[in-house]
């Protein structure tokens, strides 16, 4: 996807997001503790700080297995699930990150039927 296209779509599913967050556009952090919240699966509930990282850890790792970068290795005995990496990620520059997340996130939603 082009720069603009990825912008258009990022602002459609920001809009989707927000109807749900009293029409707060989330940002790309948000995002990411969404869609780790999602796999790790136990549905919503108080999470600690560490544990916010760690959701978005497990959501990042979600996104780059979908371009081969890491695989599933499978789930602790609490149920989160741990990622391997499986292929150096290439250093992009700030912009190419930015792109990057939001075209995997917005690949993310897709799948989910969300938009």
């Amino acid at each position: 996807m082009k720069p603009a296209e990825i912008n258009k779509k990022w602002e459609v599913l920001q809009q989707y997001i927000a109807e749900d967050f009293d029409n707060e556009k989330p940002d790309i952090k948000v995002m990411l503790f969404l869609i780790g919240v999602q796999e790790l699966g136990q549905g919503p509930r108080k999470f600690s700080k560490r544990q916010k990282e760690e959701l978005m850890h497990i959501a990042t790792c979600r996104l780059f297995s979908m371009m081969g970068f890491y695989e599933l290795e499978g789930l602790d005995q609490d149920g989160w699930p741990h990622w391997k990496r499986v292929k150096v990620i290439p250093n992009y520059t700030l912009l190419e990150q930015e792109m990057t997340i939001k075209s995997l996130i917005i690949a993310y939603f897709e799948e989910l039927g969300v938009i």
